[in-house]
């Protein structure tokens, strides 16, 4: 939940409580305060005169309600209007001296917890939790299926579910597919839980409690809690006016047979001859999965498994299940080819289903930016790929060794260096043919002269799966150890990331004389060797006396600084024999103190930041 998006109500019945609520009203823009003291009112402020007809009138018109004040008085004023805990707003508790945050009222669901964090941070107050499973930091298995956007099955009442877990019993993570929520899982894994990829490599006599996270129906003697992506596309033909209520069915004991779980179905595709048939629409309502139709030319890119000449002849494709289904997934392979169904009525449809690309489990290569060498400097996101990676291969001559230390006991870690460019892809091949994560770490970010193009060429023509992970590139390193901004208003508002022209040609139109014409904040890359020349082209419309940083290695063990003027450059680069590894930065931003940023004016109001009413005398 966001502070952005959720509509809060802020309720305060003493003078001190009114200045804590005005405090968190900057921070949730979309609220409104409600109180029983004398205030001058306004379109965010309203005095009341009775909290009981306020929370008749509008306790389920807000997200949250926050009350600052006895906890006595935030109770009684809910207790008549509370429903049901997946409806009820968040409430949240907070005393009016500012010392206690307590949540109330729909903890998880609600996100009361989480919200009773945040505000705990902006008051620098205690936040209170009671809820078990956020003391001990483990997963709040009742708001997953929400979070994720995923559906749920659970063998017991989820309760008997939550209690086995929250005591810590022996408990087995079955991870099917792969999405947002089951890296969350992978990277949170509390001690008393194991993770496998298939229910066929867990022996489940060992756990008193099973979650899977798939498209699979599990028949397992053990307490079991499924939850279902919206990951396999059903992809279907039929007869013309098919009875709905023999589609459904039929479906539906289809899915059965081949073990797949309803609730993983994200998407219905047929033929656009297939618009109006009333079965889609009916099973499209009943399962609340979206029906959507392609047209001839769309279904015939796809290369079906099972061409039929009878199907291209009636509707002018090969194939429709199959077709459909491989569109949904965006990927031409199926779990289960095209299926012929003849109901009691004796007309046919047709079914094919596709796990979506974007939640197979499979081998995948992940381009990471290593930061510009400090190891700390490396993403959170960088390290956590790092650490489970089976195959790493880094720029040893740009990337700190340090950084392959994180690398997981088995997995491979070569230094590229030495290799030539169908060397590293001839190891990647045989990591990515076994499924395996592989890693390509790169110095800075990779999108900065990270040599990663040509790579992603080679992966584009063997429909390899890839990713990129930015970085901190050595230019922002600077920066931050020259403790300057960059883009200083009405001084310097643009950046120049480039380089020299050596052996390696230049653009006709980036040349640096060119480009020294806007006198921006200028960072040039890999042109230590012709520092000379590079001088004099700055020159041309810098003057002598511009700031300048010259930086060798920044951010690593053995880094060196030079801070001067562009007249002392090549002197510089001269005197320290500095060949290799060095940013040049030049531009008035360099060290500068001055001129002020109109964001945070307080004549400059915006829509996180109200302008002031003026108080009249």
């Amino acid at each position: 939940m966001s502070e952005h998006t959720i509509k809060v109500a802020i309720l305060c019945f003493t003078d001190q409580g009114v200045s804590i609520a005005k405090t968190l009203q900057k921070e949730f823009y979309r609220s409104k305060l409600f109180t029983t003291r004398t205030v001058e009112a306004s379109k965010d402020i309203k005095q009341i005169d009775s909290v009981s007809v306020l929370m008749e009138d509008s306790f389920q018109k807000y997200d949250a309600w926050i009350f600052v004040g006895a906890l006595g008085i935030c109770v009684r004023s809910i207790a008549p209007h509370i429903k049901d805990k997946t409806t009820d707003p968040a409430v949240i508790n907070i005393d009016d001296q500012g010392k206690f945050a307590q949540a109330v009222l729909s903890g998880h669901i609600g996100k009361a917890n989480e919200l009773t964090t945040q505000i705990s941070r902006i008051l620098n107050a205690q936040a209170v939790i009671s809820t078990t499973s956020d003391l001990q930091n483990l997963w709040a298995l009742d708001t997953l299926s929400k979070t994720y956007g995923w559906k749920t099955k659970s063998s017991l009442p989820l309760n008997e579910i939550i209690s086995l877990f929250v005591n810590k019993k022996p408990t087995a993570l079955v991870l099917r597919v792969k999405d947002r929520g089951t890296q969350y899982l992978e990277k949170t894994r509390p001690d008393f839980v194991d993770i496998y990829y298939s229910i066929e490599d867990c022996d489940i006599t060992k756990y008193e409690l099973i979650l899977y996270v798939g498209y699979e129906l599990l028949h397992i003697d053990k307490p079991l809690l499924s939850l279902y992506p919206p990951c396999i596309g059903l992809g279907s033909g039929c007869a013309k006016d098919i009875e709905p209520s023999l589609l459904i069915n039929g479906i539906e004991q289809e899915l059965i047979k081949q073990n797949i779980a309803i609730e993983s179905i994200g998407s219905i595709g047929s033929a656009t001859i297939k618009n109006e048939e009333q079965a889609y629409f009916d099973f499209s309502k009943k399962h609340t999965i979206p029906f959507v139709t392609y047209t001839g030319e769309e279904l015939n890119t796809v290369k079906v498994a099972n061409p039929s000449e009878v199907v291209k002849r009636k509707v002018g494709v090969y194939g429709v299940s199959e077709a459909a289904a491989s569109i949904l997934a965006g990927q031409q392979s199926w779990l289960v080819e095209k299926t012929k169904v003849l109901t009691s009525s004796g007309k046919k449809f047709t079914y094919a289903l596709s796990v979506l690309a974007v939640y197979e489990r499979k081998a995948s290569i992940a381009i990471v930016g290593a930061g510009s060498g400090d190891p700390e400097l490396l993403t959170l996101k960088g390290q956590y790929i790092l650490e489970n990676a089976d195959c790493i291969l880094y720029a040893g001559s740009l990337v700190p060794e340090a950084l392959t230390h994180m690398a997981k006991e088995g997995a491979l870690v070569r230094n590229s260096a030495s290799m030539t460019l169908e060397e590293q892809i001839q190891i990647m091949d045989q990591y990515y043919a076994q499924g395996k994560s592989i890693v390509r770490l790169h110095s800075g970010d990779p999108s900065i002269y990270g040599a990663i193009q040509e790579q992603m060429t080679i992966f584009d023509e063997k429909g390899y799966e890839y990713y990129i992970v930015p970085g901190i590139s050595s230019f922002q390193a600077a920066a931050a150890y020259l403790k300057s901004e960059f883009t200083i208003p009405e001084v310097a508002q643009t950046i120049i990331l480039t380089r020299g022209e050596g052996n390696t040609p230049m653009p006709e139109h980036e040349k640096i004389a060119d480009m020294a014409k806007l006198r921006a904040t200028m960072c040039i890359f890999l042109s230590v060797g012709i520092a000379k020349k590079i001088q004099a082209q700055l020159l041309e419309h810098y003057p002598e006396n511009t700031p300048l940083a010259v930086l060798y290695r920044v951010s690593w063990e053995d880094e060196q600084v030079w801070t001067g003027k562009l007249s002392e450059l090549t002197t510089i680069i001269k005197d320290n024999k500095l060949t290799r590894t060095v940013l040049i930065v030049v531009g008035e931003a360099v060290g500068a103190r001055k001129n002020r940023s109109w964001l945070y004016d307080d004549k400059w109001n915006h829509i996180f930041r109200k302008k002031e009413k003026t108080l009249q005398s």
